[in-house]
């Protein structure tokens, strides 16, 4: 048998109940209790928060501990950034933050707050591919296509702060990207197409 708390009472009926600030509550009115702090306790977490996302704002209420990479997918329906490694060790994830490659699976997205937010949907103007995304295609620069979106974000953003890298350069800037298809070389091409002299 079970030890029986100091604030238990036993009721005439056979059951048990709690001693609650004074007052005799049953065992079925303390897990209403328990359920509805709860609940409340969900509620109070939650943060209002607005995301300008691929320059479109977003209102929505997010739990504080999920991620940038979480809330597009899930929230907003952006499939395009991938969930792979979790880590952020492969790079499936990236999405551009203010212009900057960031990891969207290590990104809280209460962290985006009040910052531009461009993923790889978010390329495509007025129907056309943005020109990365036409160089990978006309350079076959990728086969499963997992990792593509990481790769072509990465490479958005280098060619969006330097017109004319050199080939180390772009394998700096494509390091944190992972394929396992295509070996680097016709996306190292591809971003090379789009130099500008």
């Amino acid at each position: 048998m079970a030890a029986k708390s100091p604030y238990a009472i036993d009721f005439a009926d056979g059951g048990v109940g709690l001693i609650v600030t004074g007052i005799s509550h049953t065992e079925e009115d303390v897990m209403d209790l328990e359920n509805h702090e709860s609940k409340v306790r969900r509620k109070m977490m939650k943060r209002k928060l607005e995301l300008m996302v691929n320059d479109e704002p977003w209102d929505i209420e997010v739990d504080p501990h999920r991620t940038l990479l979480e809330v597009l997918r899930e929230d907003l329906g952006l499939t395009g950034a991938k969930e792979s490694c979790g880590l952020g060790s492969c790079g499936a994830c990236t999405v551009l933050v203010d212009g900057e490659p960031v990891l969207s699976c290590l990104t809280l997205a209460v962290e985006a707050k009040d910052k531009s937010i461009q993923t790889i949907e978010g390329l495509t103007k007025n129907g056309q591919p943005d020109p990365v995304q036409l160089a990978f295609v006309d350079h076959f620069a990728m086969q499963c296509g997992f990792c593509t979106s990481g790769m072509i974000m990465s490479s958005k953003a280098l060619l969006d702060k330097k017109r004319n890298p050199s080939r180390e350069e772009i394998k700096e800037a494509l390091a944190g990207n992972l394929c396992r298809c295509t070996g680097y070389k016709k996306i190292i091409e591809a971003v090379e197409s789009l130099i500008q002299d």
